[in-house]
Order: structure tokens, then sequence, then C-alpha cells
């Protein structure tokens, strides 16, 4: 289930009303369904007041919008009026007062002290973490580009030319050596700010892939690309997160590190850091072995982790079986006892949805099969093809590229010595047949905790969607992939950077969620960044010009936003502005 946003406006009696729509996305037997659960207009008084409440007392610009400033009057001649260099504000503005609340402004300052440096190192990584966040390029592109053409240098305080591509690379390879003391500062902050309690820890792997050689990077490596780039070298990154998609740590290894042989090394890291009491890990099917099994249960460790399919040949006789529980609209579950005695908990899982896809893609692979053996029989018949090897070799070529179906394929290659072609015949085994349509839509859950329903267990495993969906954030939305960067410690401090960008956009998406605006930031991000920063030039009676850094007024669906997520856009930035 997902929440989001949607912009509506409305004529009424000549009037324009601007509001939005706050809806619900299910998925149902039918496919995806939508429908509107609330609408959120402008706060009324008693909810500005409580903007204006909660910006009294905070340290920064903030609590200054408030003040109500003696007016000053020049003479100015208006047809000398002009602006200058628009640029983008909304959103470097927005990512510098996420960074703020999280307290990694301060936290730089305090792990990257100033030194003899003419800009502050954790100034850099400030500006590293807030381009990464708004706009995902080079630290070339930054330099040469971003930082120029947005408000960043008027919020920083740094000119434009003191902030130069050689200058950002030796800013990551300072921030790199902090890596677990931001983790663990994000950890506390994250719990003071939203609540979130650390019991249900979710695990998983992904690879990233690198342009060029990568020839000094001992973990740049050739393995499964999630990618689909098995033509370049990569690495994995192993991520683990709280339910709520929060993330606690992560971890890189080489390219052809298997998942499973992450799991010891990252529960022990994290159980070292944050202590081991009360944590349930949950994983996919991918992390599972024999000695990660017996691992998880040393030290009394509880854990709810995803099966291979094939394990549904011990479980038969449930699946055959009625009685199962309804979760939701097109999902049942069963709990089972082990098949081999043990103390552990197996839970069947059966999904319409995922039937109807499986169904769609076994149909497709069977006909691409079917398909391609027509063709080769005919080659065969015609004399095109004489040689059995030749077509053994074609045929085990395309079962290899539609494997889904392969198994249901008996194929036999004839050789005909009366006229020296080919035959080749196949048919289609009934009990392989039998048993996809009984297992289409169906997996397995194991787990060793024994006072939980099949209910509870499923919905703890299915939050792994959130580790999936901050892969697909971070890879997409924040640019982590490809990698351009060569060195080993290179690599890892620009996954670093696309980590605390990553932290941002989960900031801002708790925010979203405990203001009612759902939790996909996603459209907030998009409204806020068309607000700019303009040089406002007024030629006075007296010949001096008068120049002023003015923010363009948010428009009245920006200025709900801003209401809701209790923020104030500052209408002026004063030149010696500074974070």
């Amino acid at each position: 289930m997902s929440m989001y946003i949607r912009k509506i406006t409305r004529k009424k009696d000549g009037k324009t009303h601007a509001y939005w729509a706050l809806v619900e996305s299910r998925r149902t037997e039918r496919g995806p369904r939508q429908h509107v659960v609330a609408y959120l207009g402008e706060m009324d008084a008693a909810g500005r007041l409580g903007v204006r409440k909660a910006a009294e007392g905070r340290s920064d610009h903030q609590a200054d919008l408030y003040e109500k400033l003696e007016p000053e009057w020049v003479e100015v001649n208006v047809r000398g009026v002009r602006t200058e260099r628009v640029r983008d504000f909304g959103d470097i503005w927005l990512a510098l007062e996420l960074l703020k609340r999280l307290g990694l402004v301060a936290f730089f300052q305090q792990v990257m002290p100033a030194g003899r440096e003419k800009i502050p190192w954790a100034d850099l990584a400030c500006i590293l973490t807030i381009a990464r966040f708004c706009e995902p390029k080079s630290e070339l592109y930054i330099a040469e580009h971003f930082y120029g053409h947005t408000a960043l240098a008027d919020l920083m305080g740094i000119p434009n030319d003191l902030v130069y591509d050689n200058r950002l690379y030796r800013a990551l390879d300072k921030l790199l050596p902090h890596k677990e003391a931001l983790e663990k500062h994000l950890k506390q902050r994250f719990g003071e700010l939203f609540n979130i309690e650390y019991d249900l820890l979710l695990y998983d792997v992904t690879s990233t892939y690198f342009e060029g050689e990568a020839a000094s990077n001992s973990q740049a490596k050739r393995g499964y690309s999630r990618d689909q780039r098995p033509d370049c070298k990569q690495v994995c990154i192993a991520l683990v997160v709280t339910k709520e998609g929060i993330p606690l740590g992560y971890e890189v290894f080489a390219g052809n590190r298997h998942d499973s042989t992450t799991v010891e090394e990252i529960v022990e890291k994290m159980e070292t850091r944050y202590g081991a009491a009360d944590r349930i890990w949950v994983m996919d099917r991918g992390m599972v072995s024999d000695e990660n099994i017996d691992f998880l249960k040393q030290k009394g460790r509880r854990y709810i982790i995803g099966t291979p399919k094939s394990l549904l040949k011990k479980f038969e006789r449930e699946l055959l079986s009625g009685d199962w529980q309804k979760i939701n609209e097109g999902l049942q579950v069963k709990k089972c006892a082990s098949p081999d005695g043990t103390e552990e908990t197996f839970i069947l899982c059966r999904s319409a949805a995922r039937k109807e896809k499986e169904q769609a893609m076994l149909e497709r692979f069977t006909g691409r099969i079917e398909k391609e053996l027509q063709k080769i029989q005919t080659s065969g018949q015609k004399g095109r093809l004489k040689n059995p090897a030749v077509a053994e070799r074609r045929i085990g070529r395309l079962l290899e590229r539609n494997s889904r179906a392969a198994g249901l394929f008996d194929i036999k290659v004839i050789k005909n010595q009366e006229d020296d072609t080919l035959s080749v015949t196949w048919s289609k085994s009934q009990d392989r047949q039998s048993w996809q349509q009984l297992t289409q839509g169906c997996y397995m859950l194991r787990s060793n905790i024994a006072d939980w329903s099949a209910e509870d267990l499923w919905h703890a495993y299915i939050h792994l969607t959130d580790v999936e969906a901050a892969f697909r954030i971070q890879k997409n939305d924040l640019v982590l992939r490809p990698i351009w960067h060569q060195t080993e410690k290179r690599v890892q401090a620009h996954i670093l950077v696309c980590f605390l960008a990553y932290v941002l956009w989960k900031c801002l998406s708790q925010m979203c969620k405990n203001s009612g605006l759902g939790n996909e930031p996603r459209k907030i991000i998009d409204e806020i960044k068309r607000i700019k920063l303009t040089d406002v030039i007024l030629p006075t009676k007296k010949g001096v010009e008068i120049r002023l850094s003015c923010v363009s007024k948010p428009d009245d669906h920006q200025r709900i936003l801003l209401q809701h997520l209790r923020l104030k856009i500052p209408a002026r930035l004063t030149k010696n502005h500074k974070m």
C-alpha cells in the first residue's frame, strides 16, 4: 500500500481554489486501485499558529521569518528596475533544512572541525549531500554547473570560484572515515525525531556497476548483476533498514560475493554497534543456507526468511487442503509445522496477483520455446539442419534463455538415415504442468518465532519491499549507478554520499507521513523545486543600485504543502546569509 498526493484545482463562484487529494493505492485481484482518503487545503488559524510556535526558539534563520520588520523607504526609478540571476532555490533550501533537522550540519562540523583549509570540509560535505539529493551528477558537474546556477552559493556563503572538482574529491576522502559515526548519529537522531523502533531489521543486497576498468579497485568484480549489466564490473551493497525504510547501516562487498555469505558479517556488525536484544531479522530467500540458519539460531536470534520455491514439494498436502486464512483481497496464508520436526514455523502464502503474473510469464516463455522448436524442426525437415549436435546446442541455448518453462518440455532429436534429415519432437509433462498450476502464486516463509500468527509473520516479511524501494530510489532518483570513480575509497565515498542523500529522502518521507501527506515525497520535492531565487535591482534617486535576493512567493499549492510540513520559506536572503 502506498499513499501519495494529487494536485487539484477547482473554480467555484468565479474563484480558483487549490487543494490536494491524499490518495491510497492498493493491489486487488482486479489490479491496482486508488481511492481518495482525504482532501488537504490551507491550515486554519490554529494550524498556522502551530507552525509559528514550532519556529520559536530555533537557532537558524527560520525564527527570524516571523519577526515584523519596520518598513524602509527609498525613491526608486521604476523604469530601471530589473531582475538578474534566476536560480533554483526551493529544493536546495529544503535539503539544507533536512540536513539541519537531522543534525548533520553540526555533526560534520564536529567530526571535521575547521583547520587551515580555505573552505571547511564540513561545508563541502553539506554541498556534496545537497547536490546528490537535488540533482545527482558528478563532482565536476557540481563545480562547473550546479553550484553556480543554484542558490547553494547564497545559502552556504561560499563564492563560486572556491568550489571546484578537486576540492570536492578531497572532501569525499575526508568524509569517508566517519561512516560508522554517521550511522550511529543517524540512528539516534531518527529515533528522537520520529520515535523509530529498531526491533525489526530488514536486510537485502543489491549491486551497482562501473563504467571503466576499475583496475585499482579490489572490490570491482564481475558477478550476478541486478542491473542487467554482466559485461561490467560491479560491487555489492548490503543495506539494513527498519520497517519504515529508515536506513540503519550498509556495507560494500566485492562484486562476486554471494548474498548468503554476507549474512554473518552484517548481523555481527549491527549487533556490535547497536546491541543484539529484541532484534528480528527479515531476509529474502537469497540469504538462505544451512550455515546461516544455524548462525541465526545462536544466541536466541529471531528471524523471518523467504525460502526457495523448491521447498514447496514438502508441503504438497498443505497446498491441496482448503484451510487457508484470508489476509486481504487476493492473499491467503497458512501456518505449517516443520516437515523435519524442528521448532521452526513455515508459512505458506498464496497471492492471486502473483499467480496471474507467473501464469502470464509461463505462457510467454512456453510460447517462445514452442515457436523456436517449430523453426528448428522445419530446418531439419528441409535439410538445412543436418547435424544433431548443432540442433541440440540450439535447443540448449533456447531452454537456457527461457528457463522458467524449460522443465515442462521433453525434447528429442532424431537423425533420419533414409533421407538424411532431422526430426525434432517434443511433448509437455502433465505432472510438471499440474505442479506448476498448483504452485503458481505460492511462496513460503520460515521463522523461529512461535508466538506470532501467520498474518503477523507475513506482514513483517512484506516490509522487505522497503529495502527494495530504498535500492530503487538510490539507483534511479539519486543515481547511485553507474559508478565512474575507479579507486576503492572514492567508490566507497560515492556510495556514502548517496546513502546520506537517501537519509534526507527518508527524513522528508517521515515528515510527510506525520503531516498527513502520505509517504511518497517525490511530488513534494517537485513542487517546492519550482520556487526560485532572483536578484531584483532597484536603481535609486541617489544613483545607488540596491540589489535584493528575493524568493518567489509560493503559490497556493506550494503554500499548503509548506504549512502541513511546518516549514516557512524565507521571502528574502540577506547578503551575508550563512548556514
